[in-house]
């Protein structure tokens, strides 16, 4: 039986991922009401995400900013979506499922592409290069080690 139909995730000349690792990000039940949704909530869950995802909890950084995107109608709706797909990328990323990061990458890539160089207070020319670089390396393991994207300010100290 092929890899495919047993939900392996990788080529057959990678070692693969089983199928219990490859699970999907399913929505935890919520009380979370878009339309009491306010500003000062928005910036404490924008916040949080950042933090979440700069310490690699992908997955509450992806539930954090799907609250900022539920609970916006403007025109910031596709750069908070464009961050959650960043998230579950990283999130497929670090559980090696590269066909599900795959295309959250172009997503993501393509949703915030419309936001550069910087928006919130991010600095997205930075992040999709690193997040690119990243992703790049998953799929050429001989590329080297890659560091994982940041969505927060470099630290200005190791820059000189």
């Amino acid at each position: 039986m092929a890899r495919r139909e047993l939900g392996w995730s990788r080529s057959p000349d990678t070692e693969p991922c089983p199928p219990s690792a490859v699970a999907r990000i399913e929505p935890e039940p919520s009380d979370f009401d878009p339309d009491s949704f306010d500003e000062q909530a928005r910036e404490r869950s924008f916040a949080a995400g950042i933090a979440a995802f700069d310490a690699a909890r992908f997955h509450e950084a992806h539930e954090s900013f799907e609250q900022c995107w539920l609970g916006n109608e403007g025109g910031d709706a596709d750069f908070y979506k464009g961050l959650v797909q960043a998230s579950i990328c990283m999130f497929h990323l670090s559980r090696a499922n590269l066909d599900g990061a795959r295309p959250l990458n172009i997503g993501a890539r393509r949703l915030l592409g419309s936001f550069l160089p910087e928006h919130r207070g991010l600095e997205l020319s930075r992040f999709l290069g690193e997040l690119h670089a990243h992703v790049r390396c998953a799929f050429d393991p001989d590329g080297g080690p890659v560091p994982v994207p940041k969505l927060g300010p470099v630290n200005s100290e190791s820059s000189g």
